[in-house]
């Protein structure tokens, strides 16, 4: 603003052409902060264009670059289907990946399916309205995953990897953590173990196997499973079931989340029952809540931040037209008070 008047506004990239003294072309590119365009002559124009009040025609922009700027992100609740976008395992990833893909200039929309059908995939993906698309789990949806895999290459799992998939995966691998949480309890003198968990998906049927051959490998141990609903309303009821089933003929539970196991702790103390002196309690995710409640939860660490990462990383070299392997993380037990 000079001597107090506003600048002009300006209407479109021709007329930021002529005032940069610059093609059409060099503003677009610049705008676009492409390094075609000089560093000196890219902040020339981008000033001016703030000067003037410019912005580009976004929906133009899209039109001519085949690009809608947006990726979504799908949580699939085939065999779950009163869990909520809430949960804080949901949040705590799609905070991460909002961090990674905001920043490198992309929307994001967030979608919560229930499937009906076996092309609920195809009409996402194949909406025009998506770049990408990024799915956290594979719920009891993998056959259909995979199937849209084969043919829409910017697509991104949060979930098990399985060797000869087409599907491009990221996640920890859940057999591990399965045997290392299983394996703590045993190591602290546990011999009757129960694992607390829905395994109609991949991810947590996984963690059950895992747990399963740590036990087979310790003469006298056992291992009895109880389906446990991951959706917040139906959490506590079939844990206290759970319990009530159990009685005293367990002194160790692997739970397949963190928030069944916060749960399950809760009802133990209500019942007057010690965590960990009368029975043991492992979680799996170590989310941020692990730390802030009493006692202090023993879970399996998955890198959700480190994952978020590889799943961003995967999707841009995707978007590019390359490959990109799936990521099977190590996980990582943390001992606290609840083991």
């Amino acid at each position: 603003m000079e001597n107090g008047v506003k600048p002009a506004k300006i209407k479109n990239i021709a007329e930021l052409a002529r005032l940069a003294g610059v093609s059409a072309g060099t503003v677009s590119r610049a705008l676009a902060d492409m390094s075609l365009v000089n560093k000196e002559t890219r902040e020339r124009i981008q000033a001016l264009a703030r000067e003037h009040g410019f912005r580009p025609n976004q929906m133009a922009r899209r039109l001519r670059t085949q690009r809608t700027g947006v990726i979504g992100v799908v949580i699939p609740l085939g065999h779950e289907r009163r869990q909520h976008i809430s949960d804080p395992f949901f949040m705590t990833l799609f905070g991460y990946l909002a961090d990674e893909l905001t920043e490198s200039g992309h929307d994001l929309m967030l979608s919560r399916v229930i499937p009906g059908d076996d092309e609920w995939l195809d009409r996402i993906v194949d909406s025009g309205m998506l770049d990408g698309a990024l799915v956290i789990g594979q719920s009891d949806q993998s056959a259909v995953i995979e199937r849209v895999a084969q043919y829409y290459k910017p697509l991104v799992i949060w979930g098990s990897h399985r060797e000869g998939q087409v599907q491009c995966t990221v996640g920890v691998d859940n057999a591990a953590g399965g045997r290392l949480a299983a394996q703590r309890l045993l190591d602290r003198g546990a011999r009757r173990l129960a694992f607390f968990g829905d395994t109609n998906g991949p991810e947590i049927a996984d963690r059950l196997a895992g747990a399963r051959q740590a036990v087979a490998a310790m003469p006298g141990a056992t291992l009895h499973d109880f389906p446990t609903h991951l959706a917040s309303d139906e959490m506590a009821t079939q844990i206290s079931a759970n319990l009530d089933d159990i009685g005293d003929s367990v002194d160790g539970i692997v739970c397949a989340s963190d928030i069944i196991a916060m749960t399950t702790i809760r009802l133990l103390h209500e019942r007057g029952i010690s965590v960990p002196d009368r029975v043991a309690v492992t979680g799996f995710d170590d989310l941020p809540l692990s730390q802030r409640m009493v006692p202090q939860l023993t879970t399996v660490r998955q890198d959700i931040a480190a994952g978020a990462r590889a799943m961003a990383e995967a999707l841009r070299l995707r978007l590019a037209g390359q490959d990109a392997p799936s990521t099977v993380m190590t996980p990582e037990l943390i001992i606290r008070e609840s083991a």
